[in-house]
């Protein structure tokens, strides 16, 4: 079942499924490397600042509201 990314507590990865927001959130994302499909890592992802991922050896900070608008999926393989 999706969560959002920003239920995911560091050292946990991920894998994106989906964004909820429109065309301009997912071409943003997509512009960081956050596509369904991609692999995430949680690096760390403070209360009240930005949430850090690894994503394709690269990293990112994400607000919490943008943050909280990516889908993931929980370990294991995308299905």
């Amino acid at each position: 079942m999706p969560v959002p990314l920003i239920a995911l507590l560091p050292g946990e990865e991920a894998w994106v499924v989906g964004f909820r927001g429109g065309r301009g959130l997912s071409q943003r994302l997509a512009e960081l490397g956050l596509t369904p499909g991609q692999r995430v890592r949680i690096l760390s992802a403070g209360r009240g600042g930005p949430v850090l991922v690894e994503i394709r050896g690269s990293r990112i900070a994400l607000g919490l509201g943008m943050a909280a608008k990516v889908l993931v999926r929980r370990g294991g393989w995308l299905r």
